[in-house]
């Protein structure tokens, strides 16, 4: 029950909720309220990555482990703990700072090995289809012939 209940939570809580305020601020082009929905959305996605793998590896081993997601959605959404602001200005913003041109080096490579991963499949995938087509063609023909005498 735990755990459909934390997914609730999560969903309109954690997600929701933060979207319609978000678009309340693009909206209302309220600057601080921009700055502190960026904020969220950043310590958000890296709840949401680290959440993903402590499911699978932790959570059966943590008493109460669903419950301290919720615990901790809400606290990160709290006008009055601020806990989203905290973690990206305590933790999150000088730890990409210091790695941002890491970071940075790191996903060029990435799109350019994606880049040349997706030629060459379509490459091969265009070779293989030419060869499907050809056999086809000989089969066909063969069959025709055959017909034919």
């Amino acid at each position: 029950m735990s755990v459909v209940l934390s997914r609730i939570v999560t969903l309109t809580a954690g997600t929701l909720y933060p979207a319609y305020r978000s678009y309340k601020a693009v909206r209302t082009k309220d600057v601080r309220e921009y700055v502190k929905w960026m904020m969220y959305w950043i310590v958000f996605a890296i709840y949401t990555f680290i959440e993903t793998l402590a499911d699978i590896f932790i959570s059966f081993w943590f008493p109460f482990y669903y419950q301290l997601k919720i615990v901790f959605v809400i606290w990160l959404l709290s006008p009055w703990t601020k806990g989203a602001s905290i973690l990206y200005r305590k933790w999150i913003h000088p730890t990409l700072s210091r790695h941002e041109q890491d970071i940075d080096a790191l996903l060029e490579q990435a799109k350019s090995e994606s880049y040349n991963q997706l030629v060459r499949f379509g490459s091969r995938s265009l070779l293989c289809a030419r060869d499907i087509v050809a056999e086809a063609a000989l089969r066909g023909q063969a069959q025709l012939v055959n017909q034919l005498q």
